[in-house]
């Protein structure tokens, strides 16, 4: 992988083991000479992934809506910045640059993203690996709801599976490194529910 999206919060809560998590990924990162790609804002969780990679040697893409930059929450130091005009072409712009995904902690903004990605690879409309680096257990909650949805056969275990999660940065760009799914382990091999 040479880019990475990272769906992350517009907030940060203080919590240091996030803090440290952040500095982890940005360093693995930038060690494996791999570029961040964002939702280009300067604050919260955004802003720390922005400037722990781009201190760190890295580079650093954003990509924001103009209503966001005319809110004055766009990040000016990084690398590059794109300038699309609604959220729709944020996502797509972000998932187009990006060999892969990794969701950090945020809120429904965030969640949006990462299913919509998600979706997107269950459906083959791209092969990116799709990660929940899962600090300090943020994410236990919705991965029990998808063992939910497995369960009561909402969701193929197929396409659960396609979700690469781990607590530690350096394995989940591991797993992500090996990821290499198929059109016919996504979506078509088996049409039915059961």
């Amino acid at each position: 992988m040479k880019s990475i999206c990272i769906f992350c919060g517009a907030n940060y809560n203080g919590d240091p083991i996030l803090q440290q998590a952040i500095d982890q990924l940005a360093e693995v990162m930038v060690s494996r000479n791999i570029s961040l790609v964002y939702g280009g804002g300067k604050v919260g969780v955004m802003g720390l992934i922005a400037d722990a990679v781009l201190s760190r040697g890295g580079k650093a893409i954003g990509v924001i809506p103009q209503f966001l930059m005319d809110k004055e929450v766009g990040h000016t130091g990084l690398t590059e910045l794109h300038i699309v005009e609604n959220m729709h072409q944020r996502k797509q712009m972000m998932n187009d640059l990006s060999d892969g995904v990794i969701t950090l902690p945020g809120g429904l903004g965030t969640l949006e993203e990462f299913f919509e990605v998600l979706t997107w690879l269950q459906l083959g409309l791209h092969n990116h690996p799709v990660g929940l680096l899962n600090v300090n257990g943020f994410y236990d909650l919705l991965l029990q709801q998808m063992d939910v949805m497995v369960a009561q056969r909402f969701m193929k275990k197929v396409n659960r599976d396609l979700i690469i999660t781990s607590a530690d940065a350096i394995e989940l760009l591991n797993l992500m490194d090996n990821f290499k799914p198929t059109r016919e382990e996504v979506w078509f091999k088996d049409k039915s529910l059961t």
